[in-house]
């Protein structure tokens, strides 16, 4: 049977299709001073004691909070205390935010630049003066520490809303956040098509095939030229230092939108979608959905999560640094978003530098540096290509007419018939629990395991059960063994007599 998207048996309900970078963090380092040998070199270039660098570093904070005064007097704005318990600094530049528009003239009104300063203690990279009696010489140590952080919210033309997040003490490391629906409205309207935003996602595009396309075409090399000039504006003393940022990606969701014309028609499918999703997603298919194959010396964390919030019910599939999720976005948004806070986990086809000098092409871990977005987006996409297949596959009621006529009929062999399963029989149900324990998946299970945990059968009674779930297609026998394991079938069998047992007819008993 071929297999039919979600997207293709819903035609009619949905107005689009929509895939786009959300939300997108990119961190800036400089390189020459990031680590403590590089700002040892840079003490020593400049005639300044090692033991000397907490006064040095502290004239550059007193600086860049001056710079920072005037600037914020200049846009007439004051900084916020975001250190306060309870409050949320997003809330707090929302409500600014709302308030310019407010004093510009409505709520319909543009707001272009900054709008939005807030100040907040937190703990950011630093270094440390050490002596070394062995070696007697000075140095520099790593260490985290507490300091004064603005954080710089504005509207950009290109990118849409963003923060700046600046450090008063060195080495100066930036965070830059932006979100990618914001940026594609931008463009959109570069254009002119028509569409309706509501926070992070569109509800109507006059030409979805023409928003996927600007979508697909994020310019890199213009995102770098943005990203030099707000480390200027915001940060401009590290000029001092004689180097420019070197930009990478420290977190990045990649959101792919089913629109429905109507909340009704989603919700018509989306709870039986994250019921069965519950149910029947286990490790090796979240591997498969983020392109990875599950190898048993892994040792991350995997699992699923589910809840429910105002924007919607959402499922959530993790493995490691990477997740992917299913939620319906105002009930109305069929949205599957992949999320990576260490796009290294993806691997690709790419250019590797060896101390030899040969750049030999190797499949290996993806770079973290922003010119790696380019085919981080086809990866993401795939990601959230297979699932939309799976929960096809799962919402298919063809299939699982097929499946349940399969396993229900009572089939032949050598003119000796062997029933079909009976899901609501108990012994047929005792025996599906017992091939489906965890210990079976990877040892495989004999007669006499079988035996053991049903005593009352004997030996002959036991074969004549396993024959029954191998002609079902239940159990496979491996190679010349006596060993048996579920096939894939056999595990969505059991999985769903258990199911129908706890989850329906005993709730429903139970008045």
């Amino acid at each position: 049977m071929k297999l039919e998207l979600l997207t293709d048996r819903y035609e009619k309900k949905i107005s689009g299709v929509l895939g786009c970078f959300d939300r997108l963090i990119i961190q800036g380092d400089l390189p020459r001073i990031n680590y403590p040998k590089g700002m040892e070199w840079h003490l020593y270039k400049n005639d300044i004691l090692i033991f000397d660098y907490p006064k040095y570093a502290q004239s550059i904070r007193d600086e860049l909070k001056e710079y920072v005064g005037n600037l914020a007097k200049s846009h007439g704005l004051r900084p916020i205390d975001g250190n306060r318990r309870g409050v949320n600094k997003e809330d707090i530049a929302a409500s600014e935010l709302k308030k310019k528009k407010e004093k510009n003239g409505g709520e319909g009104e543009e707001v272009k630049g900054l709008f939005c300063i807030i100040w907040a203690m937190e703990s950011c990279p630093s270094f440390k003066p050490m002596y070394d009696n062995k070696n007697k010489r000075v140095y520099l140590k790593y260490q985290e520490r507490q300091c004064l952080h603005y954080y710089f919210y504005f509207m950009d033309d290109y990118l849409g809303l963003c923060f700046v997040r600046v450090p008063t003490w060195l080495p100066f490391r930036l965070k830059v956040y932006f979100n990618g629906h914001n940026w594609l409205a931008s463009r959109l309207e570069e254009e002119g098509i028509g569409y309706k935003m509501l926070d992070n996602a569109f509800f109507s595009i006059e030409d979805f095939e023409r928003a996927q396309e600007i979508s697909d075409s994020f310019d890199v090399k213009k995102l770098h030229k943005f990203l030099d000039q707000f480390a200027q504006i915001y940060c401009p003393l590290y000029k001092y230092f004689c180097d420019s940022y070197h930009w990478s990606i420290l977190q990045v969701e990649y959101a792919t939108d089913i629109v429905f014309r109507r909340q009704k028609d989603l919700q018509e499918i989306y709870q039986n979608l994250v019921e069965t999703a519950i149910h029947t997603v286990k490790p090796e298919n979240i591997a498969t959905f983020l392109g990875r194959k599950l190898d048993g010396r892994y040792k991350g964390e995997m699992g699923n999560n589910y809840q429910i919030r105002l924007e919607g019910n959402r499922i959530k599939h993790m493995m490691g640094p990477v997740s992917i999720k299913m939620y319906d976005k105002y009930q109305q948004i069929l949205r599957i978003e992949t999320t990576a806070n260490d796009i290294r986990f993806f691997k690709h086809y790419r250019k590797v530098d060896k101390k030899d000098g040969t750049t030999p092409i190797k499949f290996t871990s993806m770079k973290k540096y922003i010119y790696s977005i380019v085919p981080l987006i086809e990866l993401m996409k795939a990601s959230n290509r297979r699932y939309l297949e799976f929960i096809s596959v799962i919402e298919d009621k063809r299939l699982g007419c097929k499946r349940l006529v399969k396993v229900t009929k009572r089939v032949k062999k050598n003119s000796r018939g062997y029933r079909g399963i009976n899901f609501f029989a108990e012994g047929d149900i005792s025996i599906l629990k017992i091939v489906s324990r965890a210990e079976f998946n990877i040892s495989g299970f004999r007669n006499k395991d079988i035996r053991r945990r049903l005593p009352s059968k004997n030996n002959g009674q036991i074969s004549r059960l396993l024959k029954r779930l191998r002609l079902h297609g239940l159990i496979k026998k491996a190679g010349r063994t006596y060993k048996y394991y579920l096939t894939k079938l056999g595990k969505y069998v059991a999985l769903t007599a258990m199911k129908i047992r706890e989850l329906v007819i005993t709730p429903a008993l139970n008045y």
